[in-house]
């Protein structure tokens, strides 16, 4: 029994693992999208603004903004709006993480 209880939480520390390397590969997905407008990992090096270092909270409200047509953009609308709660979310964590 100690066996099979070892094993299994050997297991699901495996699946939880893969499930985080896959949310990590997901979200850089995502916001390699943005970095055509935005530069590489939000590092904008134009007059866009840049992504990196935002605060997470500040990033949502953001896109908030943009999916309820409350900030005029000229593509943004459309990219925002394509965006699951969960995904923005990931992108914000994201984004702040970057210097």
């Amino acid at each position: 029994m100690l066996r099979f209880a070892f094993l299994l939480s050997c297991i699901s520390l495996s699946l939880v693992q893969t499930v985080s390397a896959q949310g990590i590969r997901n979200v850089e997905l995502l916001a390699a999208s943005c970095a055509s407008c935005h530069g590489t990992q939000g590092k904008s090096v134009g007059g866009i603004p840049s992504l990196a270092g935002l605060d997470k909270l500040h990033f949502i409200e953001q896109m908030d903004q943009f999916i309820n047509q409350n900030r005029s953009a000229t593509v943004m609308h459309h990219h925002a709006s394509g965006y699951t709660s969960q995904e923005i979310e990931s992108l914000a964590q994201f984004f702040s993480q970057q210097n």
